[in-house]
């Protein structure tokens, strides 16, 4: 086992790998900078590329952009409040307000160090977690997709921080939102209106762009200014702050990480889920819980650690059964077999050299990406300095621009722009956003999961308690769904008596 782990670390030294490996961290870290674009519309591109190279250099290409999209979307998350990819939107809500205070090279930093170890830790995981994949991947059917997902929404109370019932209508409204569409059993089309553009429901990533980046760059229009609050004189020293926080905070690195490899293990629960369940974990469990989404450093090293390590363990389910664990590993899918490479149960057998050249050249990539990161972060940091007039412009255009690249239809504009006005509308009442990102991600899989469960148990939900897996989700789930209750009449009676104290 050793000899095939170092062939294929080995590989990556091959000049052309590496070379081609490097060129997919910059093509990855730009397209996850550009609100909209993201890693599976960057090797969608580089499909034709790879028709002229072989299996081992297409392989190092595709892992480099894979592992420069998560930097890439942390650096527009940090600066200008907009998730260059869906998972970064967790960055957000600590990074950004890092980047208003004048500390956008710490929050960056932080965010690239922690990708780098997430990626590290994730990748030793999955050399562990190899041997018995199958029999993980396995013990999921739609029984246990729907609680995953049942759990996802959970998270949404978990998030919300104090404003629990807040959360818990946005995230109900995320809900109704996400019924848009056909029904997937009886085929009827509700809620469109006589729209054909939304038939096939409210696409995700136009969904986002309006609620984060278009949302801030109105309010950024309204306030004026510019993006950070305090001027500051930027150093390289305060991005290697950001690491050292990192290094401090190496607990919250590990639970994130840990939270990523387990998460992205499952398929097609992604690595929004894995973000914000591990900020969700990081800022409900600390002793500094009132902080968080004003700024404190943990919140961005959280997620950007479990984003990637999920993006290691997401390879469980996609070379081990072929079942894409994200959108982005159904276009490598497709990259492989382009190449005569039949991911499944044989590949560990046939090409175990070529699974850990990924592997390895994943690790490379993240790092490669990180370091990139800490030493251009001086000059990326000069964004949140920029006045109100030149920044808010040329956001709304590229924001703009890659809503309609999605699939080049006009109706995505459309859709980010009502997203702009209502995430404008819900910042504005102080509410959360989060519950209602996440809604929209998990309602049409639970809905998806629950319809198969109860066709497969001929119309009895006692198929949701006939295993271990399922039971041992559902008994999670009603945990956390006790301590939300509980949690929240704790800080009320604590505060409650701290205010009879000071009185008396």
């Amino acid at each position: 086992m050793l000899s095939v782990w170092m062939s294929g670390f080995e590989s990556l030294f091959v000049l052309k790998d590496m070379l081609y490996l490097v060129a997919g961290v910059g093509f990855g870290m730009f397209f996850g900078l550009v609100p909209g674009l993201g890693g599976t519309t960057g090797l969608t591109l580089l499909i034709p590329l790879t028709f002229g190279l072989d299996t081992a250099t297409s392989i190092a290409l595709s892992a480099g952009v894979m592992g420069g999209v998560p930097m890439g979307g942390s650096i527009s998350a940090i600066l200008i409040n907009s998730p260059g990819s869906a998972p970064n939107a967790a960055t957000c809500l600590d990074g950004f307000p890092l980047a208003r205070k004048g500390q956008g090279g710490l929050a960056i930093g932080a965010a690239a160090s922690a990708n780098a170890l997430g990626g590290i830790i994730g990748t030793f995981a999955l050399l562990a977690i190899i041997p018995i994949a199958r029999s993980i991947v396995l013990s999921f059917g739609p029984p246990q997709f729907f609680l995953m997902c049942v759990f996802g929404l959970v998270i949404v109370s978990l998030t919300s921080g104090g404003k629990l019932l807040e959360g818990l209508l946005i995230g109900f409204l995320g809900l109704m939102i996400s019924t848009i569409g056909y029904d997937a059993v009886t085929g009827d089309i509700r809620y469109a209106f006589g729209v054909p553009y939304l038939w096939n429901g409210i696409p995700l990533v136009p969904a986002l762009i309006g609620l984060f980046p278009l949302t801030q760059m109105i309010r950024l229009f309204v306030t004026g200014g510019t993006i950070a609050e305090t001027s500051s004189t930027f150093k390289l020293s305060e991005t290697f702050a950001g690491v050292k926080a990192t290094l401090v905070n190496w607990r919250v690195v590990l639970s994130g990480s840990l939270v990523g490899t387990l998460i992205g293990a499952i398929p097609g629960v992604g690595g929004v889920v894995a973000a914000f369940a591990s900020y969700s974990i990081v800022s409900q469990t600390g002793t500094d819980r009132e902080t968080y989404g004003h700024g404190n450093v943990k919140g961005v090293i959280a997620p950007e650690a479990a984003i990637n390590a999920k993006d290691c363990s997401t390879l469980i389910p996609t070379l081990a059964f072929g079942i894409p664990g994200s959108a982005e590993m159904a276009v490598f899918l497709a990259i492989l077999i382009l190449h005569g490479v039949d991911p499944g149960p044989l590949l560990m057998i046939d090409h175990q050299d070529l699974i850990y050249e990924l592997i390895w050249a994943l690790v490379a990539a993240c790092v490669f990406a990180s370091i990139t990161g800490i030493f251009l972060a001086k000059y990326l940091s000069k964004v949140t300095i920029i006045k109100a007039n030149i920044l808010v412009p040329l956001v709304i255009s590229i924001s703009v621009l890659g809503s309609w690249a999605v699939n080049q239809n006009i109706g995505n504009i459309v859709v980010s722009l009502v997203f702009a006005i209502l995430g404008y509308v819900i910042t504005a009442i102080e509410y959360p956003r989060l519950p209602l990102v996440i809604s929209l991600i998990l309602g049409g899989e639970i809905e998806r999961y629950y319809d198969q469960s109860i066709m497969i148990s001929g119309g009895t939900p006692r198929i949701f308690l006939q295993d271990p897996v399922s039971m041992f989700l559902l008994s999670v789930i009603v945990i956390a769904i006790l301590y939300l209750p509980a949690s929240f009449l704790v800080r009320r009676l604590l505060k409650r008596d701290k205010q009879i104290a000071n009185a008396a």
